[in-house]
């Protein structure tokens, strides 16, 4: 079976919007992006980690919920102009001190006022290193 070719002036578009924002700081590079899911990663460095060492929570949160806002951006319904994240939850099952995370969100409600996005960020071996829950809520022109 042959894989999808990735949409490359799409993921040209979301690497671009993260340049001097959050994400590009972080390292953040998304892989694939389509309709209703979303992979990235970072290379680890040592900004990444916390004073205690360790892999810092939020380069775990910023890459789960940049990739949900990026997918949610990418599958607005028709007449939305943007999202506001309104719950996100972050369960932390591991950690790790170098290399690579790799995150992938995927759509798992998808209405007319609200998106619910699932994450999940790995190690480079597979290893799951947080399960990541958001609620997006989509914006309209007002009347």
């Amino acid at each position: 079976m042959q894989q999808p070719t990735p949409d490359q002036p799409l993921l040209d578009e979301l690497n671009q919007a993260s340049m001097g924002r959050l994400p590009g700081l972080l390292g953040m590079r998304v892989t694939a992006a389509e309709p209703g899911r979303v992979e990235a990663r970072i290379d680890l460095q040592p900004h990444h980690l916390a004073p205690n060492g360790y892999l810092h929570a939020a380069t775990v949160v910023a890459l789960a919920d940049t990739c949900c806002g990026y997918g949610a951006t990418i599958s607005r319904p028709e007449g939305a102009t943007g999202f506001t994240t309104i719950e996100l939850k972050t369960n932390f099952l591991g950690t790790v001190l170098e290399g690579v995370i790799e995150c992938t969100a995927r759509l798992v409600h998808g209405g007319r006022t609200t998106q619910v996005w699932d994450a999940e960020v790995r190690d480079a071996a597979g290893r799951t290193l947080a399960l990541f829950r958001c609620t997006q809520l989509l914006l309209y022109p007002r009347a």
